[in-house]
């Protein structure tokens, strides 16, 4: 018998994706967003959502475990990367000095993605925080060509490189996912 879960999703109608179409949360009903920037927000929303929803449904062993050893890489660990990945990147909107790391030290937030339920909520909260931080820091540069913070970077180079980071991150969680129970999908 395998030690490996099995495969398996929740959704009934395409057995590949994460949940039916009418179930998707991420999923809406029309067009898609009108404009660069209402498009490049709706990516990075949808992103983050995949995220969540990736984690969804698992306790704070499951959330924890590294699933592919010898990584540090752990669901809750990309939860708490996100977080100081989002900070990371406002700091890049300031003309100021730059906000402190959340957890310290490199790889602080894979490495102290331990297995208790204080510590999930906290990674959760935080990166909630750090979410609205950013959007609302965003918000007050609407141009997409505008340069921001010391080193001038453009409003849209700073939305894709957010947008790049969750994507890469997510195909992360959909293998420590299916390493912790099986379940696939989109």
């Amino acid at each position: 018998m395998s030690d490996q879960p099995a495969r398996w999703t929740q959704a009934t109608v395409y057995p590949d994706m994460w949940a039916d179409p009418d179930d998707d949360p991420r999923d809406r009903d029309g067009a898609s967003p009108d404009g660069e920037l209402a498009t490049l927000q709706d990516f990075l929303s949808g992103y983050r959502l995949t995220l969540r929803m990736k984690c969804e449904g698992l306790d704070a062993e499951q959330l924890a475990r590294r699933a592919v050893p010898p990584s540090t890489m752990s669901l809750l660990g990309l939860v708490r990367h996100l977080a100081e990945v989002e900070r990371d990147w406002r700091n890049w909107i300031t003309d100021g000095d730059p906000l402190p790391k959340l957890y310290g030290e490199k790889d602080a937030d894979f490495n102290g993605a331990v297995a208790e339920p204080a510590e999930v909520d906290a990674a959760f909260t935080a990166l909630e925080r750090e979410q609205a931080a950013t959007d609302a820091a965003l918000a007050e540069h609407p141009d997409l060509g505008e340069r921001v913070g010391k080193e001038k970077i453009a409003v849209r180079e700073l939305l894709v490189h957010m947008i790049e980071e969750y994507a890469r991150h997510c195909g992360h969680a959909d293998l420590l996912r299916e390493c912790v129970d099986g379940r696939v999908g989109q």
